[in-house]
C-alpha cells in the first residue's frame, strides 16, 4: 500500500499558534494544505478529554462532482484497517479462543514460508508486528493495483516463495499480506468471516453504523469520496480501489464521525458505552497491542525530540516531546490517512484525505501537535510542502535524465537489439505469466492476473528496456532487464522501479520471471 513520505527536517517559520489550536486555526491550516499539496479534500477529527473537540470536512469529495466534505464523508482508511484486526484478534485472546504466540500452522494448517524453520515458528504475533524476515511489501503485487484475480487461497500459497531478505525477527520491514493471514486466522476461529467478526463484534457495538469493512459492503454511498492522483502533471480522478482480497490489511471505509468512536475506545483502554461500562477487549489486550513488539531505527531526534520507535500490533509507537505517540497510516490509490493518539495527553487526531499525497495529514496532524505540545514558530504545512517539492524534484530530474536517453536510443537504429530476441510468455512463480510481445508495431508488456500491469516497453541500453504504464496514475514505470541464454536469447526478466519515490507495494524487484515459452 502506498509509502507515506513525511519530511522530517525542521525549519523555522513565523507563523505562531497558542495551545492548543482554535478551529479557525486549524480551519486556516487545513485550508492551506489542500493548496500546498493540490488535495481536493480533507476531513479532520480531534478527541480531547472524552469530548469530541472537532470534526470537519474541507474541500471537495470529488473534482468531478464539487460536492463538499464533511464529517460524514467516507474514506478508504487503508493500513488504518489493521488496528481493528488486531483487536479482533484480541477479543479471541479474551475469551480464551487463541493465544498471541500461537503458531499460525496450528489454525491455518496449509500456511507456509520461504524457510521451514520460519514456517513451523511463526506465531500470530509475528503476523502482526512486521518481523517475518520478507522485504518491504514482498508480495503486494498480488493485490495492488487493485485489479488483480488473486484470491486469499493464492496469497497463502505463493508466501511460500517469497525470499526472506532479513533473519527472521531480526529486522522491521513492513509487510500487508500477513495481515491478510491474520483475517484469515480470525475467520477459522470465530466461524465466521472476517469481515462479518470485525462488523458484529466492533463496528455494530460502537454505533460505527456508516463504516464497512469493504467498499462493496457500505450500504449507502451517497456520501463517498472520488480517489485522486497526479496524472501528467494535474491532479483528477482514477478509478478507485475497493480491495477485494486484502480487507484485514486495508479494507475498511469510514469517516470522521465513526472514527472518533473508535479512537475514543483507544483513549479508553478498550471501554465503551454510557459511564464507560462496556468493554470490547481488556486492559491486557490493550497493553500488549500499545506496547513494543519490533524495534525500528530512529535516524535522528526530529522535530519532536524523538529517541525510540517500534511497531506494536497494529500500531506505531513513539516518544514525541516526552510523550507516547500511538499511530498509523494508510494509503491505497488516490487517498491517504492517519490516526494518532497521545493516552497520557487523552489526544487524538484524525485526518482523512482523498490525494495520495502524505504531506497534507502530515502537517495538519503535526500542527495540531504542536498546539497542545505547546511549540510555537512552526509552519508544518510551509515546512513539508517545500521538502516534498525538492524530493519530486530531485526524482523528475532522474526519471526525466532517463527518458531522454531512451529518446536519444529511439533514434539510433543501430543500438537497438532485435526485439523478436525477447517476445515470448514468461512466468513468476507467485505473480504468474506475463506476455512481451508487439502490438500494432510497439513492444508490449502484459501481465495476465494484474490487468493494471501492462504498458508499452521502450529500449534503454543493452538488454533492459523500460515499461510505461498504461495507467498514468500508477507512478511507477520501471526498468524490464532480460537476462540471454548462451544462444542470445533471452531466458529470464528482472524489474526494478524507476523512480525514488515508487510505492513500495510495486514490488518489481521481488519478481523473477523464466521464459516458459
Amino acid at each position: 500500500m502506498r509509502k507515506l513520505l513525511v519530511i522530517l527536517f525542521v525549519c523555522c517559520f513565523t507563523c505562531a499558534y497558542s495551545q492548543p489550536l482554535t478551529e479557525i486555526q486549524i480551519d486556516s491550516v487545513a485550508g492551506r494544505a489542500l493548496k500546498a499539496f493540490d488535495v481536493p479534500g480533507i476531513a479532520v477529527g480531534i478527541i480531547k478529554d472524552g469530548k469530541i473537540v472537532l470534526a470537519k470536512g474541507y474541500g471537495v469529495r470529488s473534482l468531478n462532482t464539487q460536492q463538499k466534505t464533511d464529517e460524514n464523508t467516507l474514506f478508504g482508511i487503508a493500513s488504518n484497517s489493521k488496528a481493528f484486526t488486531c483487536a479482533a484478534l484480541g477479543i479471541l485472546v479474551d475469551e480464551g479462543k487463541i493465544k498471541w504466540d500461537d503458531k499460525v500452522r496450528d489454525y491455518i494448517p496449509e500456511f507456509r514460508l520461504y524457510s521451514p524453520y520460519v514456517t513451523e515458528e511463526f506465531t500470530i504475533r509475528d503476523l502482526l508486528c512486521h518481523r517475518s524476515g520478507l522485504g518491504l511489501g514482498a508480495g503486494d503485487l498480488m493485490f495492488f493495483p487493485d485489479s488483480s484475480d488473486f484470491e486469499l487461497k493464492d496469497i497463502i500459497y505463493n508466501l511460500r516463495f517469497l525470499k526472506q531478505a532479513s533473519g527472521f525477527r531480526t529486522k522491521y520491514d513492513y509487510d500487508n499480506n500477513l495481515y491478510i493471514v491474520a483475517g484469515e486466522v480470525v475467520a477459522r476461529v470465530s466461524g465466521k468471516s472476517w469481515d462479518d467478526f470485525i462488523d458484529e463484534r466492533i463496528l455494530q457495538q460502537l454505533g460505527m453504523n456508516k463504516t464497512a469493512t469493504a467498499f462493496d459492503r457500505l450500504k449507502d454511498k451517497s456520501d463517498v469520496i472520488d480517489a485522486h492522483a497526479p496524472v501528467n502533471g494535474k491532479v483528477q480522478v482514477i478509478a478507485r480501489s475497493t480491495v477485494k482480497v486484502g480487507h484485514p490489511a486495508g479494507g475498511i471505509n469510514s469517516n470522521i464521525t465513526d472514527l472518533c468512536k473508535w479512537v475514543q475506545l483507544w483513549l479508553n483502554h478498550g471501554k465503551y458505552g454510557e459511564g464507560l461500562s462496556k468493554r470490547i477487549f481488556s486492559e491486557s489486550v490493550y497493553r500488549e497491542m500499545t506496547s513494543p513488539q519490533t524495534i525500528i531505527q530512529v535516524g535522528g531526534p526530529g522535530p519532536y525530540n524523538t529517541h525510540f520507535s517500534a511497531y506494536g500490533l497494529g500500531f506505531f509507537l513513539s516518544d514525541q516531546k516526552g510523550y507516547k505517540q500511538v499511530t498509523h497510516t494508510g494509503g491505497l490509490e488516490g487517498m491517504v490517512t492517519q490516526i494518532t493518539m497521545f493516552p497520557e495527553l487523552n489526544l487524538g487526531i484524525i485526518v482523512l484525505t482523498n490525494q495520495q499525497e502524505g504531506g497534507a495529514f502530515a502537517s495538519i496532524t503535526n500542527q495540531i501537535k504542536d498546539g497542545y505540545f505547546g511549540i510555537k514558530n512552526t509552519d508544518r504545512v510551509a515546512e513539508y510542502s517545500a521538502g516534498r517539492r525538492l524530493q519530486l524534484a530531485s526524482a523528475t530530474h532522474l526519471t526525466d535524465s532517463i527518458w531522454k536517453e531512451i529518446e536519444t536510443a529511439q533514434h539510433s537504429a543501430s543500438s537497438k537489439p532485435d526485439f523478436n530476441l525477447f517476445t515470448g510468455t514468461y512466468r513468476d512463480v507467485w505473480l504468474g505469466d506475463i506476455i512481451i510481445s508487439v502490438k500494432n508495431g510497439k513492444p508490449r508488456f502484459d501481465s495476465k492476473r494484474s490487468p493494471k500491469l501492462t504498458g508499452e516497453l521502450f529500449y534503454y541500453k543493452g538488454n533492459t528496456f523500460v515499461v510505461k504504464w498504461r495507467d498514468r496514475s500508477m507512478d511507477a514505470d520501471a526498468f524490464v532487464s532480460f537476462t540471454l541464454d548462451e544462444e542470445g536469447k533471452a531466458s529470464g526478466i528482472k524489474m526494478r522501479a524507476i523512480s525514488p519515490l515508487t510505492d513500495f507495494s510495486y514490488d518489481f524487484h521481488d519478481l523473477d520471471f523464466k521464459r516458459v515459452n
